[in-house]
C-alpha cells in the first residue's frame, strides 16, 4: 500500500508540473536581447541607447512587449536587472530611473528610484502600465539619459495608479504614487511606449 501511495504522489506531482509548464510561456527574449544581456552575473553597466544614433533611436521609438513568466524566472532577467541598476547608478551618468529600451531591450521593464519610500531604493516593475492619471497636473523640469545634454519642462499628472507583475510571486500588483516619484513613473513608462520626454509636448 505504501509503495502504491508513493507512486500516486509522484504521478500527481508530475501531472501538476506538466500542467504548470504548459501554462508558462517560453522565453521571449530575442537572440539580440540575450547578446546584450550576456550570461555573466558579474558584468557591469550596459551601453546606453541615445538619440545621437539613428539605430538607437529606432529602438527608443519602438513599443515594448511584455515579459513572460519564463522570462521573469530566468537567469537572463536577473542579470538584466543587475546590469540596468548598475547603469542607472553609474556615477559618470547617474539617473533616477531607467527603462529596458534605453539599454536596447524592447521589454516592459523599468527601474525607478522610490523617493517616496524610506531609504529611496530603486525598484523594478515588469509589465508596468499606468491605469489612471490624476487630473491635477504640474509643469516640471526633466532630463533623460537617452537624450544627453537636453532639459525641458513637461506637464505631468501629480499622481498615478500603476499595475505591474511582482517578479517574486508572478502576481499582478497595483500601486498609487504621488509627487516627484509619480513624474519618474510617467517618464519611464513613456519609454516603453516609444515616447521620449522631448516628444511629450507634441502629444
Amino acid at each position: 500500500m505504501k509503495s502504491f501511495s508513493n507512486i500516486k504522489k509522484a504521478t500527481g506531482a508530475l501531472l501538476c508540473l506538466s500542467m504548470f509548464l504548459s501554462c508558462v510561456k517560453p522565453l521571449t527574449f530575442s537572440k539580440e536581447d540575450l547578446l546584450i544581456i550576456g550570461s555573466d552575473s558579474t558584468a557591469g553597466i550596459l551601453p546606453l541607447y541615445t538619440i545621437d544614433d539613428p539605430a538607437d533611436t529606432a529602438v527608443l521609438n519602438a513599443v515594448s512587449a511584455d515579459l513572460s513568466n519564463a522570462d521573469l524566472m530566468s537567469d537572463y532577467y536577473k542579470i538584466l536587472k543587475k546590469r540596468m541598476l548598475a547603469t542607472v547608478k553609474d556615477t559618470s551618468n547617474e539617473g533616477v530611473g531607467i527603462a529596458a529600451p534605453q539599454v536596447g531591450i524592447n521589454k516592459r521593464l523599468v527601474a525607478i528610484q522610490r523617493f517616496d519610500k524610506k531609504g529611496e531604493p530603486f525598484e523594478f516593475f515588469p509589465n508596468i502600465r499606468i491605469v489612471s492619471l490624476s487630473k491635477e497636473k504640474a509643469w516640471g523640469w526633466e532630463g533623460c539619459l537617452s537624450v544627453p545634454g537636453v532639459r525641458d519642462t513637461v506637464l505631468r499628472s501629480k499622481s498615478v495608479i500603476v499595475t505591474y507583475i511582482d517578479d517574486h510571486t508572478l502576481t499582478e500588483k497595483k500601486d498609487t504614487i504621488t509627487g516627484f516619484t509619480a513624474v519618474i513613473f510617467q517618464h519611464e513608462v513613456d519609454h516603453l511606449d516609444g515616447i521620449l520626454f522631448t516628444e511629450r509636448k507634441l502629444l
